[in-house]
């Protein structure tokens, strides 16, 4: 059985230096590309699909029409939150990005650029920017009021800041550290679980059909995470633009 670790271990596939900098093509950029190219090709298909004689519409457009509605319901559908659909370009990548990342990760000896916390930082930490632009911007200094509320009485005001500025800037922390964890959690259990088919011998029925049902698990958490993700991204937003 082999390390369950080593499947995270970022490797070098082409060895360069530009410049006395190493610029060297890893299996990272090799996963971050082929997801990417696999979302093209996914909505490339879906555009140039035409649909039957028989059919009014063609599985692939039903499967975009799906993808559309379910960002969109997870934007909310009150009227008072019609601002954030302005933002919908931003949500619906970022599910798709982290959605593709997962589902790329789920092949067979590919990495999953999802399982390093630098990926997931990055993109909770960059979503917590537009944020805040979106608040002050809308709100002026009047944003800080998402911290500050008003209606709390002076005595309690102080404490419940300090727990409420604790609490947003936690929010990229935990955004990034819940989607890096499952991730890492869910692959290290699949690569357990495959060990045990090599060692099982002729008994390896029982790890081979655990391992099946298991992947079927893990890409419904793929799928699940990203969903996660975007809906939380989406509350902020909503919070930074309704200042809730």
């Amino acid at each position: 059985m082999g390390d369950p670790l080593a499947q995270f271990a970022i490797k070098t596939v082409i060895s360069f230096t530009l410049f006395g900098i190493n610029v060297s093509f890893t299996n990272y950029a090799l996963a971050c590309i082929a997801s990417v190219a696999l979302i093209l090709l996914s909505f490339t298909i879906i555009l140039i699909t035409k649909p039957s004689k028989t059919r009014r519409t063609t599985r692939s457009a039903a499967l975009a029409t799906i993808l559309y509605e379910t960002v969109t319901n997870m934007m909310g559908s009150d009227t008072k939150n019609r601002d954030i659909y302005k933002f919908f370009p931003l949500i619906f990548t970022t599910f798709i990005f982290i959605l593709g990342c997962n589902i790329v990760g789920m092949i067979p000896f590919s990495f999953t650029v999802t399982s390093h916390i630098i990926t997931t930082f990055a993109l909770a930490a960059f979503l917590f920017l537009i944020i805040n632009i979106v608040g002050f911007s809308r709100h002026g200094l009047g944003y800080f009021r998402v911290i500050a509320p008003k209606g709390v009485p002076p005595y309690v005001l102080p404490l419940l800041v300090v727990v409420e500025f604790c609490a947003y800037i936690a929010r990229p922390i935990s955004l990034s550290i819940r989607l890096a964890a499952n991730m890492v959690a869910g692959h290290i259990v699949l690569k357990v679980i495959a060990g045990f088919i090599s060692l099982a011998g002729a008994f390896f029925l029982f790890p081979f059909a655990l391992l099946t049902l298991l992947t079927g698990f893990e890409i419904f958490v793929s799928v699940l995470q990203a969903y996660i993700f975007a809906i939380l991204a989406s509350v902020y937003l909503s919070d930074a633009i309704n200042l809730h």
